[in-house]
């Protein structure tokens, strides 16, 4: 349509969301589908924080707050990251946004001039490039195959940076993949942006807290104390808190791009929800307990998940050290033939396969930088994926 922005034609709609939304429109038209693509926890917020916010209308906080934050989540904020991340951050060093995704692009629009490149590692979360259009700046994904773990190398970086590059984005555990980051890994990733002083870091921690088999979490300002000054360390409560509705974003950085980003969000939402930020503070200073037993109950699900995967025929499901998904290859059946006499060409080909012979809808992994993969959200019963894989075994099978 000729109104419509020139920018409108650079991105596309979020294919996460799109497979979600076809799922519920085909189970509204009666359909049996088991939904396994959306990112977000099966399990209610924990009521001491959802009481939090009934206290909060209850006492009339409902009103206009501080652009980017209250006092008092900026305060719960800071002592979070002393206390998990060794992180020192005041309250002019910290901003809060309407979900982890309004923060992000906050700062690629405070801080992208025109043609400004940020490097994304890939396989990516999906909107990151996107995001990087809107502020007209330049996407550089770097593949990182399953060979080394879906993470980026060091090589890989230094040959990535040019004069134009203004970030790196470091998403840790990884949406797709799951793939975690360990210190070593990222004090090697330091060593060569220390060597490239006009490179910031963008770390999306949003899944810090579901870590499994022992690994520990840590982030590249707490490990490179030397990049304290060019890193964003960008973490939320929609994951660890099962708080995505509740849309609570937060970062601590240097205060020039923090004021920089206020700016910004003053211009566009302005305050994130009031009551939204009074249950931010509890869970931040509250109970943290149920957060491990939680991750437990992830952890057996990724191994359920992985185990069915690697016996479908021609797939091959690595084993995440952390989030909700797994990012299983499906190079071993490509070529094959459908049923009803359709060549699976490619991973777009498999993931509607799979949703109109068996009724599971997954994201292909184009959609996300790497193919041929597909992304699985674990974030459902154990029940459910039990089915969701036995069906998704015998769409292999049925392959020829």
């Amino acid at each position: 349509m000729p109104f419509l922005a020139d920018r409108l034609s650079r991105i596309k709609p979020s294919p996460t969301i799109a497979v979600t939304s076809k799922a519920r429109a085909l189970k509204a038209a009666g359909r049996d589908v088991i939904g396994l693509g959306a990112g977000e926890p099966d399990f209610d917020t924990p009521e001491n924080i959802r009481e939090a916010a009934k206290t909060a209308i209850d006492k009339g906080q409902t009103r206009y707050t501080d652009v980017d934050g209250t006092p008092e989540l900026k305060k719960a904020i800071s002592a979070k990251f002393r206390r998990e991340n060794d992180l020192a951050y005041e309250p002019n060093q910290i901003t809060v946004g309407t979900g982890g995704k309004q923060v992000l692009y906050n700062a690629l629009m405070a801080t992208l001039n025109l043609g400004d490149e940020v490097i994304i590692p890939a396989p990516y979360w999906v909107s990151y490039p996107d995001m990087v259009l809107l502020a007209e700046g330049t996407p550089v994904p770097v593949e990182c195959p399953a060979e080394v773990g879906f993470k980026l190398q060091p090589a890989d970086l230094e040959k990535a940076i040019t004069p134009k590059t203004k970030w790196l984005i470091l998403n840790s555990p990884s949406n797709p993949t799951g793939a975690a980051y360990t210190a070593d890994e990222l004090k090697a990733l330091g060593e060569v942006l220390l060597r490239h002083p006009h490179v910031w870091v963008m770390t999306d921690d949003m899944y810090e807290h579901l870590v499994f088999d022992d690994f520990r979490f840590t982030t590249i300002a707490q490990v490179v104390p030397a990049l304290y000054d060019r890193t964003l360390t960008v973490n939320g409560v929609s994951k660890s808190y099962s708080m995505t509705g509740w849309r609570i974003g937060y970062a601590g950085g240097p205060a020039a791009l923090i004021k920089a980003m206020g700016i910004i969000q003053s211009q566009s939402t302005s305050n994130p929800s009031s009551v939204s930020q009074a249950a931010a503070v509890e869970a931040l200073n509250g109970p943290q307990d149920f957060i491990r037993e939680r991750a437990k109950v992830f952890q057996q699900r990724r191994d359920l998940v992985v185990g069915m995967l690697n016996q479908a025929a021609g797939l091959h499901c690595p084993n995440p050290e952390g989030a909700f998904y797994v990012y299983p290859s499906c190079a071993g059946v490509i070529g094959k033939t459908t049923p009803d006499g359709k060549t699976i060409a490619n991973d777009e080909d498999f993931v509607t396969y799979l949703l109109e012979a068996e009724g599971v809808a997954v994201v292909q992994g184009a959609a996300f930088g790497l193919s041929p993969f597909f992304r699985i959200s674990y974030a459902t019963s154990t029940d459910v994926l039990e089915e969701a894989c036995r069906r998704i075994q015998r769409a292999c099978g049925n392959l020829r």
